[in-house]
């Protein structure tokens, strides 16, 4: 049975002319299938977008992102990696971050997206990580104005980044359009150039839908996105260790080090009625680094000087840093690890920290 045609709603006379020319009812009846058939290859191309076979969970997509240009493309991050933990404990560590930094300029960020597309955010937490300030207008509604701020900014931050090997992953466009994968690249860039008192998630990954226009039809693709590798990568600590083939190549030996390193440390602070048993969680508040020092040195630590029982972030990372100065007083080269990573419960930098004061003083009694 032949499908019935759709007819255009427009009003017809109730009786044709009989002079009315054959071609010019052909001409206009092509006429509107053309603008019906346009019609419907922009929705087919829309719907094969979504479904494409390549891609078994494409996210909606919204109309503006299947109206693209010829070679125009646009990217958005897989429904399924939004809900992963890692990438949400990623964007709560970030948006905490920001919050702190900026607490002083009355600005809270809720959603990324959101609140730092428009640069006025970034400026702020530039100026306060960098203590500089940058010649930008303080407020701008415009999109020209709004991308003039970001430009200036993000010329600053790669002033920053660059020397150091960054690489840039973010543009103007890409974040005044909202671009998540961008905005996390440049504040995971930030917060680790900075050295941010926090512990962001490692090896964050996401799924990155990739929509192109060629040749007047669209195209998709998923690519694999890698946010965030290791802390020391993305600190630039390239040079490996004995502490890093332990961890990668021979486990089985960690306990044995662990058992050293516990046997080392209560030999000394036995003397204070102490005894540790885990050595990941009872030197993250830094109290026995300090007291292990002042054993190790054989003097008495003034209790004014660190916080006997720390209770915020903050204090540990005081009681670490503290210890550390301890340290170098002592005669030993300034910890690798970061205050940051051993409060964080970071085994590796724990047990670096604990090993050098081993080789030092694993003679004293």
């Amino acid at each position: 049975m032949s499908a019935t045609p759709v007819r255009s709603p427009t009003l017809r006379p109730h009786r044709m002319k009989k002079d009315e020319s054959f071609l010019g009812k052909l001409g206009g009846t092509l006429a509107r299938k053309k603008k019906a058939r346009e019609v419907t290859d922009l929705q087919e191309e829309g719907k094969n977008a979504i479904n494409a076979p390549m891609s078994p969970a494409l996210p909606d997509l919204h109309p503006e992102d299947t109206l693209l240009e010829e070679n125009e493309e646009r990217t958005m991050i897989d429904p399924n990696s939004k809900e992963e933990a890692k990438f949400k404990e990623l964007i709560k560590v970030l948006i905490d971050w920001i919050n702190d930094v900026l607490v002083e300029e009355r600005i809270i960020v809720k959603q990324l997206e959101e609140d730092v597309y428009d640069g006025q955010v970034l400026q702020k937490l530039l100026e306060k990580l960098a203590g500089r300030k940058l010649n930008v207008a303080e407020v701008t509604q415009s999109e020209i104005g709004q991308k003039q701020k970001l430009q200036t900014v993000l010329e600053a931050v790669h002033d920053l980044l660059r020397p150091h090997g960054w690489a840039i992953k973010w543009n103007v466009d890409s974040i005044h359009g909202k671009n998540l994968v961008s905005i996390l690249h440049l504040l995971v860039a930030l917060a680790m150039h900075f050295r941010a008192p926090i512990r962001l998630p490692e090896h964050v990954s996401v799924q990155v839908v990739v929509v192109r226009k060629r040749e007047g039809l669209l195209q998709t693709a998923q690519v694999t996105e890698e946010l965030t590798t290791t802390t020391e990568m993305m600190m630039g600590r390239f040079e490996r260790d004995a502490f890093d083939t332990l961890f990668d190549h021979a486990p089985d030996k960690l306990s044995v080090v662990k058992k050293s390193l516990i046997t080392f440390v209560n030999k000394h602070l036995n003397k204070l009625n102490l005894e540790v048993t885990e050595l990941e969680t009872q030197f993250a508040d830094g109290v026995y680094l300090v007291l292990l020092m002042g054993l190790l040195e054989d003097y008495f630590v003034p209790l004014h000087n660190f916080y006997l029982t720390p209770e915020s972030f903050d204090q540990k990372v005081h009681n670490v840093s503290f210890a550390f100065e301890l340290m170098q007083d002592g005669g030993l080269k300034k910890p690798k690890a970061r205050p940051e990573d051993v409060v964080n419960l970071d085994l590796k930098s724990t047990l670096r920290v604990l090993y050098n004061l081993f080789t030092k003083y694993k003679n004293v009694e």
